[in-house]
């Protein structure tokens, strides 16, 4: 009964407001077979197959944060924090424990997400700027214990000495190369973006729009509203986590940035640019950012002030992010 009368409240509250991320759209289709085949007609347009595993693997991170952050209205400022676990768990286990890629970005995974489900429960305690304060310290506890641990991470030179190794199945090899690598980072990116699509779909998802739309209600209610906050919280952990492990083996390398401040900022300008309240509008927002990034890095030093206007533009113009804009006059027309 209660979980009915939270479904109708999330129903209500977001009457009128962006739907786009409830059913699947051809939209989507096509963004799958441009995905599949993406190796092909890259090089026709000055593109490559690295940069398109990292606007995936930024996408995840990014949509992985968005459950929390557009959906269920928490904003992280620590999020890398768990990227950069899912990062270190994938290069501490190809260095010590294993050759097997799979084993690998599992262990990962569940270093980054189990994190973020033990620490969840102290960072939803509190709402707005104090959240985000948590997360921030949280974030940065982790940094600085990456730096210190020098014996185990590296320190500030990183942590080397792994890279990925080809998938052994029953007569057949999936070597990683460039293409095989890309089509890695797709299939997790295919089963990251299904797992928060469920979600969001589900009786669960709706509650945590409800909490992002009208918290004191749902209070009010009776619904434990911090214990669903901690459930979004550890799930885009998790989802973060992979993508952080994924970008260690792209780079067969991490260091203590991939757990830094600064990259929790760039998931969540990415998120905004993009589109907070869209499902698929971190992926937009990804593309933007990894693209511009990689092509204003080649011509000047101070790329980030290209990314810094391109964000503030948006900001000004389109207040819900692209995809939110794109959306809109879809209605409209």
């Amino acid at each position: 009964m209660k979980n009915e009368m939270v479904s109708k409240l999330a129903t209500t509250t977001i009457a009128g407001q962006s739907s786009g991320w409830r059913k699947p759209s051809l939209g989507a289709s096509l963004l799958g077979v441009l995905l599949l085949a993406a190796p092909a007609w890259l090089p026709y347009v000055g593109g490559y197959n690295d940069i398109a595993s990292r606007v995936l693997i930024y996408a995840l991170a990014a949509m992985g944060l968005n459950l929390l952050l557009g959906f269920t209205g928490g904003l992280s400022f620590g999020h890398a924090a768990y990227f950069g676990l899912g990062s270190y768990g994938v290069g501490l286990m190809l260095k010590y424990a294993t050759h097997s890629v799979p084993m690998a970005l599992l262990g990962g995974t569940l270093l980054g997400g189990l994190a973020a489900t033990v620490l969840a429960p102290i960072a939803v305690r509190r709402r707005g700027i104090y959240f985000a304060m948590i997360t921030i310290a949280i974030g940065q506890l982790f940094y600085f214990l990456a730096i210190r641990w020098q014996s185990v991470t590296g320190g500030y030179d990183g942590l080397t000495g792994f890279s990925r190794h080809a998938i052994h199945f029953p007569g057949w090899t999936w070597t990683l190369g460039s293409t095989g690598f890309y089509y890695l980072v797709l299939l997790c990116f295919a089963l990251g973006a299904a797992l928060l699509w469920v979600v969001l779909n589900s009786p669960l998802g709706h509650t945590f729009v409800a909490i992002r739309e009208n918290q004191k209600r749902l209070t009010f209610l009776g619904v434990p509203v911090q214990r669903y906050a901690a459930v979004s919280f550890a799930i885009s952990g998790f989802v973060v986590a992979l993508a952080g492990g994924l970008n260690a083996l792209l780079d067969n390398f991490t260091s203590p940035n991939s757990l830094n401040n600064t990259l929790s900022g760039d998931l969540v300008v990415i998120a905004v640019l993009g589109g907070m309240r869209n499902f698929w509008g971190p992926f937009v927002g990804a593309a933007i950012f990894v693209l511009v990034r990689d092509y204003a890095s080649t011509v000047t030093d101070n790329w980030m002030s290209v990314i810094g206007l391109i964000f503030i533009l948006s900001v000004l113009f389109f207040p819900l992010g692209i995809m939110g804009f794109v959306q809109r006059k879809g209605k409209r027309s």
